[in-house]
């Protein structure tokens, strides 16, 4: 299968990965060996503000399905990623999200669907972790919940929009 890059066609890139490795629990590590080695978080293309943010959250380095899918969808093409629990896919497409949004536009400009109203609202959690300054406006919408509050914050021009079917 050819590298989630190297898609010449307009089907969406797609790509697992299963690099997930737990982290090292001897105490006698290097100094050295605990660097980061790879690519950098603006290596990849994110803004130097979003970087530096991401860093400044203690994300030093980017895990393999953010380095993977940030490039691609920073250039606005479609992915369909698959990563273990834990692995940072949320960043992976939270990130250029965040960063391709147009704080002049009072209106939706992203859409987040999710199966649970659970992940629903961790979703906007973790977006917001990763938004550097103001928030740039973000609703969960969702059943099981008074809809006035939700079609308020539909209104007063929330841009990305995590949702549930249903």
């Amino acid at each position: 299968m050819p590298s989630a890059t190297e898609n010449p066609t307009n089907e969406p890139a797609t790509m697992t990965t299963h690099d997930f490795e737990p982290a090292d629990t001897t105490d006698e590590l290097e100094q050295e060996e605990l660097a980061p080695s790879g690519p950098s978080f603006a290596d990849l293309g994110l803004t130097p503000a979003l970087a530096a943010h991401v860093q400044s959250q203690g994300y030093l380095q980017p895990t393999p399905i953010q380095a993977r899918a940030i490039p691609i969808l920073l250039a606005g093409r479609d992915l369909l990623g698959q990563a273990q629990t834990g692995t940072g896919k949320t960043a992976a497409y939270g990130l250029p999200l965040l960063q391709r949004l147009d704080p002049t536009e009072r209106r939706v400009q992203a859409l987040v669907l999710v199966p649970t109203r659970e992940l629903a609202l961790q979703v906007v959690a973790a977006l917001l972790l990763l938004c550097p300054g103001r928030d740039p406006g973000i609703a969960a919408v969702y059943g099981g919940e008074p809809i006035g509050k939700q079609i308020r914050q539909l209104q007063m021009g929330a841009a990305v929009v995590v949702a549930t079917p249903g």
